[in-house]
Protein backbone atom coordinates (compact mmCIF):
# COMPACT_ATOMS: atom_id res chain seq x y z
CA UNK A 1 0.00 0.00 0.00
CA UNK A 2 2.84 2.40 0.86
CA UNK A 3 4.53 1.73 -2.51
CA UNK A 4 1.26 2.60 -4.30
CA UNK A 5 0.99 5.86 -2.39
CA UNK A 6 4.59 6.76 -3.21
CA UNK A 7 4.03 6.09 -6.91
CA UNK A 8 0.81 8.11 -6.93
CA UNK A 9 2.51 11.07 -5.26
CA UNK A 10 5.39 10.91 -7.75
CA UNK A 11 3.03 10.84 -10.74
CA UNK A 12 1.06 13.77 -9.30
CA UNK A 13 4.23 15.80 -8.86
CA UNK A 14 5.32 15.05 -12.40
CA UNK A 15 1.90 16.07 -13.74
CA UNK A 16 1.94 19.36 -11.82
CA UNK A 17 5.42 20.15 -13.09
CA UNK A 18 4.53 19.35 -16.68
CA UNK A 19 1.17 21.14 -16.60
CA UNK A 20 2.44 24.70 -17.21
CA UNK A 21 4.73 23.54 -19.99
CA UNK A 22 1.87 21.83 -21.80
CA UNK A 23 -0.36 24.88 -21.34
CA UNK A 24 2.34 27.17 -22.68
CA UNK A 25 2.81 25.01 -25.76
CA UNK A 26 -0.92 24.89 -26.41
CA UNK A 27 -1.44 28.67 -26.10
CA UNK A 28 -2.64 30.18 -29.39
CA UNK A 29 -0.34 32.46 -31.31
CA UNK A 30 -1.30 36.13 -31.44
CA UNK A 31 -3.62 37.04 -34.30
CA UNK A 32 -2.84 39.57 -36.99
CA UNK A 33 -4.94 42.21 -35.25
CA UNK A 34 -2.89 41.85 -32.05
CA UNK A 35 0.31 42.31 -34.03
CA UNK A 36 -0.93 45.56 -35.52
CA UNK A 37 -2.08 44.12 -38.86
CA UNK A 38 -5.54 43.98 -40.33
CA UNK A 39 -8.07 41.79 -38.48
CA UNK A 40 -8.78 38.39 -39.99
CA UNK A 41 -11.75 37.43 -37.81
CA UNK A 42 -15.14 38.89 -36.96
CA UNK A 43 -17.09 38.83 -33.74
CA UNK A 44 -20.43 37.13 -33.29
CA UNK A 45 -22.10 39.77 -31.07
CA UNK A 46 -21.73 43.36 -29.91
CA UNK A 47 -19.59 42.28 -26.96
CA UNK A 48 -17.20 40.26 -29.12
CA UNK A 49 -17.01 42.67 -32.07
CA UNK A 50 -13.56 42.79 -33.66
CA UNK A 51 -11.87 46.17 -33.31
CA UNK A 52 -11.13 47.85 -36.63
CA UNK A 53 -9.29 51.13 -37.19
CA UNK A 54 -10.33 53.52 -39.91
CA UNK A 55 -8.41 52.85 -43.11
CA UNK A 56 -7.93 49.15 -42.34
CA UNK A 57 -9.33 46.34 -44.46
CA UNK A 58 -10.68 43.53 -42.31
CA UNK A 59 -11.33 40.03 -43.64
CA UNK A 60 -13.29 37.19 -42.12
CA UNK A 61 -14.68 33.81 -43.07
CA UNK A 62 -18.09 32.59 -42.04
CA UNK A 63 -21.25 30.87 -43.13
CA UNK A 64 -24.51 32.16 -44.52
CA UNK A 65 -26.76 32.79 -41.56
CA UNK A 66 -23.96 34.03 -39.26
CA UNK A 67 -23.92 37.51 -37.76
CA UNK A 68 -20.52 39.15 -38.24
CA UNK A 69 -19.57 42.14 -36.08
CA UNK A 70 -16.79 44.73 -36.20
CA UNK A 71 -16.31 47.96 -34.22
CA UNK A 72 -14.50 51.18 -35.12
CA UNK A 73 -14.05 54.64 -33.55
CA UNK A 74 -15.50 57.83 -35.04
CA UNK A 75 -14.96 61.34 -33.74
CA UNK A 76 -16.86 64.59 -34.06
CA UNK A 77 -16.73 66.14 -37.52
CA UNK A 78 -16.14 62.83 -39.30
CA UNK A 79 -18.50 61.24 -41.81
CA UNK A 80 -17.79 57.48 -41.78
CA UNK A 81 -18.03 55.48 -44.99
CA UNK A 82 -18.48 51.74 -44.39
CA UNK A 83 -18.03 49.31 -47.27
CA UNK A 84 -18.38 45.53 -47.30
CA UNK A 85 -17.82 42.87 -49.94
CA UNK A 86 -19.15 39.33 -49.60
CA UNK A 87 -17.63 36.58 -51.76
CA UNK A 88 -20.34 34.02 -52.35
CA UNK A 89 -19.90 30.28 -53.03
CA UNK A 90 -19.75 28.98 -56.58
CA UNK A 91 -23.26 27.56 -56.48
CA UNK A 92 -26.05 29.40 -54.67
CA UNK A 93 -29.51 30.81 -55.11
CA UNK A 94 -30.76 34.36 -54.73
CA UNK A 95 -29.49 35.94 -51.50
CA UNK A 96 -30.11 39.32 -49.82
CA UNK A 97 -27.37 40.74 -47.62
CA UNK A 98 -27.60 43.69 -45.27
CA UNK A 99 -25.06 46.01 -43.64
CA UNK A 100 -26.11 47.73 -40.40
CA UNK A 101 -24.25 50.35 -38.35
CA UNK A 102 -24.96 50.95 -34.66
CA UNK A 103 -23.60 53.63 -32.32
CA UNK A 104 -22.20 53.22 -28.81
CA UNK A 105 -25.73 53.05 -27.38
CA UNK A 106 -26.53 50.31 -29.92
CA UNK A 107 -28.94 52.52 -31.80
CA UNK A 108 -29.16 51.74 -35.49
CA UNK A 109 -27.84 54.63 -37.56
CA UNK A 110 -29.44 55.54 -40.86
CA UNK A 111 -27.30 55.71 -43.98
CA UNK A 112 -27.10 59.10 -45.65
CA UNK A 113 -26.61 57.32 -48.95
CA UNK A 114 -25.29 54.01 -50.22
CA UNK A 115 -26.78 50.55 -50.80
CA UNK A 116 -26.87 48.96 -47.34
CA UNK A 117 -29.12 46.12 -48.55
CA UNK A 118 -28.52 44.29 -51.81
CA UNK A 119 -29.77 41.15 -53.46
CA UNK A 120 -27.29 38.87 -55.21
CA UNK A 121 -28.86 36.93 -58.09
CA UNK A 122 -28.26 33.25 -58.58
CA UNK A 123 -24.67 32.51 -59.54
CA UNK A 124 -23.29 35.96 -58.62
CA UNK A 125 -19.70 35.87 -57.40
CA UNK A 126 -19.83 38.81 -54.98
CA UNK A 127 -22.20 41.33 -53.48
CA UNK A 128 -21.02 44.81 -52.45
CA UNK A 129 -22.63 46.92 -49.73
CA UNK A 130 -22.00 50.51 -48.66
CA UNK A 131 -23.28 52.86 -45.99
CA UNK A 132 -22.22 56.51 -45.74
CA UNK A 133 -23.33 57.72 -42.33
CA UNK A 134 -24.35 61.17 -41.26
CA UNK A 135 -21.66 63.45 -39.86
CA UNK A 136 -20.76 62.66 -36.26
CA UNK A 137 -21.84 65.49 -33.96
CA UNK A 138 -20.03 66.61 -30.82
CA UNK A 139 -23.29 66.98 -28.91
CA UNK A 140 -26.97 66.27 -29.37
CA UNK A 141 -30.27 66.35 -27.53
CA UNK A 142 -31.05 63.24 -25.45
CA UNK A 143 -34.13 62.45 -27.54
CA UNK A 144 -32.30 62.72 -30.87
CA UNK A 145 -30.77 59.83 -32.77
CA UNK A 146 -27.78 61.80 -34.05
CA UNK A 147 -24.42 60.00 -34.37
CA UNK A 148 -22.14 60.94 -31.48
CA UNK A 149 -18.39 60.43 -30.85
CA UNK A 150 -17.43 56.95 -29.71
CA UNK A 151 -17.46 53.35 -30.83
CA UNK A 152 -19.59 52.20 -33.75
CA UNK A 153 -20.56 48.65 -34.62
CA UNK A 154 -20.84 47.12 -38.07
CA UNK A 155 -23.09 44.09 -38.48
CA UNK A 156 -23.10 42.07 -41.69
CA UNK A 157 -25.54 39.24 -42.30
CA UNK A 158 -27.82 37.64 -44.87
CA UNK A 159 -31.50 38.46 -44.40
CA UNK A 160 -33.10 36.38 -47.15
CA UNK A 161 -31.96 33.12 -48.77
CA UNK A 162 -33.16 29.65 -49.60
CA UNK A 163 -32.91 26.79 -47.12
CA UNK A 164 -30.44 24.98 -49.39
CA UNK A 165 -27.98 27.87 -49.12
CA UNK A 166 -28.04 28.09 -45.34
CA UNK A 167 -24.63 27.32 -43.81
CA UNK A 168 -22.59 27.63 -47.00
CA UNK A 169 -19.11 29.16 -46.52
CA UNK A 170 -18.53 32.79 -47.46
CA UNK A 171 -15.65 35.24 -47.09
CA UNK A 172 -16.09 38.93 -46.31
CA UNK A 173 -14.10 42.14 -46.53
CA UNK A 174 -14.95 45.29 -44.57
CA UNK A 175 -13.31 48.70 -44.74
CA UNK A 176 -14.15 51.94 -42.91
CA UNK A 177 -13.02 55.36 -44.09
CA UNK A 178 -14.19 58.81 -43.14
CA UNK A 179 -14.22 62.35 -44.46
CA UNK A 180 -13.42 65.23 -42.13
CA UNK A 181 -16.23 67.75 -42.51
CA UNK A 182 -14.63 70.29 -40.17
CA UNK A 183 -16.29 73.35 -38.71
CA UNK A 184 -19.31 73.03 -40.98
CA UNK A 185 -20.60 70.32 -38.63
CA UNK A 186 -19.63 72.06 -35.38
CA UNK A 187 -22.26 72.54 -32.67
CA UNK A 188 -22.32 74.47 -29.42
CA UNK A 189 -21.62 71.69 -26.95
CA UNK A 190 -19.64 68.51 -26.38
CA UNK A 191 -19.99 65.17 -24.67
CA UNK A 192 -18.35 64.65 -21.30
CA UNK A 193 -17.12 61.23 -22.46
CA UNK A 194 -17.30 59.42 -25.80
CA UNK A 195 -19.76 56.56 -26.16
CA UNK A 196 -17.55 53.51 -25.75
CA UNK A 197 -18.66 50.03 -24.64
CA UNK A 198 -18.61 49.29 -20.93
CA UNK A 199 -16.70 46.07 -21.53
CA UNK A 200 -13.75 48.12 -22.80
CA UNK A 201 -13.00 49.86 -19.49
CA UNK A 202 -9.99 49.03 -17.36
CA UNK A 203 -9.38 49.61 -13.68
CA UNK A 204 -6.63 52.00 -12.72
CA UNK A 205 -5.37 52.69 -9.21
CA UNK A 206 -6.12 56.21 -8.05
CA UNK A 207 -5.24 57.01 -4.46
CA UNK A 208 -6.98 54.65 -2.08
CA UNK A 209 -9.51 53.33 -4.59
CA UNK A 210 -9.79 52.42 -8.23
CA UNK A 211 -11.26 54.55 -10.99
CA UNK A 212 -12.54 53.27 -14.30
CA UNK A 213 -10.85 54.77 -17.32
CA UNK A 214 -11.87 54.56 -20.94
CA UNK A 215 -10.22 52.09 -23.23
CA UNK A 216 -7.39 53.34 -25.43
CA UNK A 217 -9.32 52.09 -28.47
CA UNK A 218 -10.39 55.28 -30.18
CA UNK A 219 -9.05 58.31 -31.96
CA UNK A 220 -5.27 58.25 -32.39
CA UNK A 221 -4.99 61.92 -31.46
CA UNK A 222 -7.53 61.77 -28.65
CA UNK A 223 -11.21 62.59 -28.74
CA UNK A 224 -11.44 66.09 -30.17
CA UNK A 225 -14.95 67.02 -29.05
CA UNK A 226 -14.66 70.50 -27.55
CA UNK A 227 -15.17 74.19 -28.08
CA UNK A 228 -12.43 74.71 -30.70
CA UNK A 229 -13.21 74.23 -34.39
CA UNK A 230 -11.99 75.85 -37.59
CA UNK A 231 -15.23 77.85 -37.56
CA UNK A 232 -13.46 80.26 -35.19
CA UNK A 233 -10.79 80.89 -37.84
CA UNK A 234 -13.35 81.71 -40.52
CA UNK A 235 -15.26 83.89 -38.04
CA UNK A 236 -12.08 85.88 -37.32
CA UNK A 237 -11.29 86.23 -41.03
CA UNK A 238 -14.85 87.42 -41.67
CA UNK A 239 -14.56 90.02 -38.91
CA UNK A 240 -11.30 91.37 -40.34
CA UNK A 241 -12.76 91.58 -43.85
CA UNK A 242 -15.84 93.37 -42.52
CA UNK A 243 -13.66 95.92 -40.73
CA UNK A 244 -11.58 96.55 -43.87
CA UNK A 245 -14.75 96.93 -45.92
CA UNK A 246 -16.05 99.50 -43.46
CA UNK A 247 -12.82 101.49 -43.57
CA UNK A 248 -12.77 101.38 -47.37
CA UNK A 249 -16.38 102.51 -47.61
CA UNK A 250 -15.75 105.41 -45.29
CA UNK A 251 -12.70 106.45 -47.31
CA UNK A 252 -14.72 106.43 -50.53
CA UNK A 253 -17.70 108.39 -49.20
CA UNK A 254 -16.17 110.99 -46.89
CA UNK A 255 -15.33 113.37 -49.78
CA UNK A 256 -12.52 115.96 -49.95
CA UNK A 257 -13.17 117.41 -46.51
CA UNK A 258 -14.73 120.73 -45.46
CA UNK A 259 -15.48 123.21 -48.31
CA UNK A 260 -13.14 126.21 -48.62
CA UNK A 261 -14.54 129.40 -47.14
CA UNK A 262 -14.88 132.34 -49.53
CA UNK A 263 -14.04 135.74 -47.90
CA UNK A 264 -16.85 138.32 -47.87
CA UNK A 265 -16.97 140.69 -50.79
CA UNK A 266 -14.87 138.51 -53.00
Amino acid sequence: MSITRVLSAALLAVGLAAGPAVADDASPSPSASEDGGAPTQAGTSFRTATELDQGQRATASGSTGDYLYWSFPADAGQRPDVKATVKLPDSHGTQTWQLDVYDGLRRRQACQYGAATRTAPQGAATVELACVMRTVRAWSEPWANDPLPGTYYVRLTVVDLGNADLGQPVSTEVRVDSKDIGGAAAVDGSLAKPLVPGIAVSAEKSGDGKAAVLSSFGSNDGWSSGWWTDRWVWTGIGGILAALAGIGGYALTRGAGRPRQVPPGA
